[in-house]
């Protein structure tokens, strides 16, 4: 632990690698590192694939140097459909940086975790912040506008806007744009840049007006193979790290813990469970609610196999689908679902019994993300699911 502290690489990298296999439990490895914490600036940058994030982040890191910064960049990569591991895109692109003494680069795979993020993102941002970085900046896989699970860990969240977005700042604006605390279009050399820097301007005129004193989302355009903008953005990096501070993460851990559900909270949720015709008729039951989260099981019978005898993967999503939608208005006020994905590790037969358990992973005013957990009775994991809703201002029934 204390080469760790000290920032040798060799600590830090075998730390890493530890994590990642599962040799160290996430938990209490922070709890370790806790009062080593809150020093580093966690810098998030997503968007969607083909946005530049990986080209962005190799000139911040040389403008960054030449401020006199040790910076580590944790890039989540998708994950290989043959070894499971990295596809390492973003570390090539990186390359030349990677060698300095003040810059260590990590790639993860994201193995199916959804959200932008892998599952081990939050515990290694804490190894990097003890390693006593000045910056850690993360990058996720491309992403769309429901994977926004890196509010929760960034304290500055860039969103990396490609030129010639068009209609689809309405699509996204619903989503991703909204966590933005910096909207950046890249490329910023192609001709339909200055269309895309005026529709994201126009897009934050629509919000509502934000109080006095607090920050003003700015739209830069960089072009980071040239370094034209690159210098005005870490100004901005660095003025809103200066605004908002540093340990977000680490503020909301420090959250009260929700109570227990209340029985109105649970008998709630259950009367809404047995209020859905079509739950009725899967045979779903909701064993379990509370303030964000919902358990329900279903054991599965001959109508909810596929031609392969295996369940069908319908009835996975429903099932997946019923705990969000539970979890998600369990708040008391209308939840409208805008986006979901879902992900199937292994199959499901006759007899066996599906547990569904959802919990809140982020909240804002407008938008609140859910993350689902779909095993069978032994454990086996059958599947992942992430969703997004609108919290709207209606109560629920």
């Amino acid at each position: 632990m204390q080469r760790l502290l000290a920032g040798e690489r060799s600590a830090i990298a075998r730390t890493i690698s530890q994590v990642e296999r599962g040799e160290r439990v996430p938990d209490t490895l922070s709890a370790a590192l806790a009062p080593h914490l809150g020093r580093t600036h966690v810098l998030g940058i997503t968007g969607a694939p083909g946005a530049g994030k990986s080209t962005l982040v190799h000139a911040l890191l040389g403008e960054m140097l030449s401020r006199g910064k040790r910076i580590a960049v944790v890039a989540v990569d998708p994950s290989s459909p043959i070894s499971g591991g990295a596809v390492l895109g973003d570390r090539v692109r990186m390359g030349e940086h990677g060698a300095h003494p003040d810059v260590f680069i990590r790639s993860v795979a994201s193995r199916g975790h959804l959200g932008g993020l892998s599952r081990t993102t939050e515990t290694l941002v804490d190894v990097l912040d003890a390693a006593g970085f000045d910056t850690v900046i993360v990058e996720t896989v491309g992403a769309g506008q429901s994977e926004v699970e890196i509010m929760r860990v960034a304290d500055t969240r860039l969103v990396a806007c490609p030129p010639g977005l068009g209609d689809n700042v309405q699509a996204l604006k619903a989503g991703i744009l909204e966590i933005a605390d910096l909207l950046v279009v890249t490329k910023s050399d192609l001709p339909t840049a200055e269309t895309t820097a005026r529709d994201l301007k126009d897009m934050l005129h629509l919000r509502a007006a934000a109080p006095a004193g607090s920050w003003v989302v700015p739209v830069i355009s960089a072009c980071a193979t040239t370094g034209a903008g690159v210098t005005e953005l870490v100004d901005r990096i660095e003025a809103h790290c200066a605004a908002a501070g540093r340990g977000r993460r680490l503020h909301q851990r420090q959250q009260p813990l929700p109570r227990r559900p209340d029985e109105d909270t649970a008998t709630r949720v259950k009367r809404l469970a047995a209020a859905d015709p079509f739950v009725r008729w899967l045979g779903i039951t909701c064993t379990e609610a509370g303030s964000g989260t919902a358990t329900v099981t279903m054991t599965l019978a001959a109508q909810h196999l596929n031609f392969n005898g295996t369940c069908h993967g319908g009835v996975t999503f429903a099932l997946a689908d019923t705990a969000f939608g539970l979890a998600s208005n369990s708040h008391g006020r209308v939840a409208a679902g805008i986006d979901a994905h879902i992900t199937y590790q292994q199959a499901a037969a006759e007899g066996d019994t599906l547990i569904a358990r959802a919990f809140e992973v982020s909240r804002s005013r407008k938008l609140a993300v859910y993350r689902v957990d779909v095993t069978r009775g032994d454990g086996a994991p059958v599947s992942s699911f992430t969703g997004t809703v609108y919290l709207t201002q209606r109560p629920t029934p």
